[in-house]
């Protein structure tokens, strides 16, 4: 009852933000954060949870971003459209990647999934209706509801799937699903020797992931006013999901969350007081301090410190 009160003041804050006066680029950097709290969570489920690291990130970002441009270009469909198309494909690309790939483990399944960011990034480029290589610039919608602005409208859809993610994510966790998938973490072979249904968990975790992933690229194109296949396929979406998830913790719903919060808030602050080339650099040293002083994440940081003060 309280996580759903806390969900829903947070959605409730996200809207009465939106309705005030408050400078523009606040919903710009705002929705970056609640974007990554979105790939986070969606990365986690397969990654932390079963144990897949999965490099594909940008892939699923891509499906998801096209699909609803697609959708836009065909039918003019309004944004919680275009998301729903986005999640539809990006999940049903999960699930045929993981029917393709989940037999292989470690490296291997990384280096796949990999792959295929590269061959959707090829299939884009060669497909003129989609802008091809070029891209193509885009009119935002006239409609934004009650709000003043496009961008704004955008903050608060971004706030609600942020929370419809995270929510997903603690039902998984929560559930015979969840503990299917850390069974899988810990020793697959004894999940299988137990009678875990493990390939049937790891699809349904793939096409969930996948489904979230592209839940977060699909407002890119609308966001941007702008797509084209080099930034919408960069790979470093990969690197800034994965490391989300270390830096607040793998083991819980909470700590993706956690992790996307500081993460992508400094990344917005080192934007606009220094330069935003020194993203990567912050992704790297956090990554680097946390992998080292605290490889349990901030989660672990606070489990830790609750055993010590009893």
């Amino acid at each position: 009852m309280k996580y759903w009160f806390v969900s829903a003041l947070a959605l409730v804050a996200a809207a009465a933000l939106a309705l005030s006066g408050a400078n523009e680029y606040v919903f710009f950097a705002g929705f970056v954060v609640l974007q990554a709290i979105v790939l986070a969570t969606a990365w986690n489920i397969l990654g932390g949870y079963a144990g897949y690291v999965n490099f594909g990130v940008p892939g699923f970002v891509g499906v998801g971003a096209y699909s609803a441009l697609a959708v836009h270009l065909l039918f003019n469909a309004p944004i919680l459209v275009q998301i729903f198309a986005g999640a539809v494909l990006a999940g049903l690309l999960g699930l045929a990647v993981g029917m393709l790939t989940l037999r292989l483990r470690g490296i291997f399944f990384s280096i796949a999934t990999v792959a295929v960011v590269f061959i959707l990034e090829a299939v884009v480029m060669n497909t003129r209706f989609l802008g091809g290589a070029t891209g193509l610039q885009l009119t935002r919608p006239n409609e934004v509801w009650l709000f003043d602005s496009y961008t704004r409208m955008l903050f608060v859809v971004m706030a609600l799937m942020a929370v419809v993610a995270v929510s997903i994510a603690r039902y998984v966790q929560n559930s015979y699903i969840g503990q299917g998938l850390r069974a899988v973490r810990d020793s697959e072979e004894a999940a299988d020797c137990s009678g875990v249904p493990t390939l049937k968990l790891k699809l349904i975790a793939c096409a969930i992931s996948g489904a979230l992933l592209g839940v977060a690229g699909a407002p890119m194109p609308m966001y941007l006013s702008y797509i084209e296949p080099a930034s919408t396929f960069n790979l470093h979406y990969a690197v800034i999901a994965l490391a989300m998830p270390i830096i607040g913790g793998t083991s819980h719903w909470l700590g993706p969350l956690i992790g996307a919060l500081i993460l992508g808030t400094l990344q917005q602050i080192v934007t606009v007081t220094i330069s935003s080339e020194l993203n990567v650099l912050v992704v790297g040293v956090l990554l680097v301090v946390f992998v080292v002083a605290a490889p349990d994440g901030v989660i672990g940081l606070i489990k830790k410190w609750k055993t010590s003060s009893k």
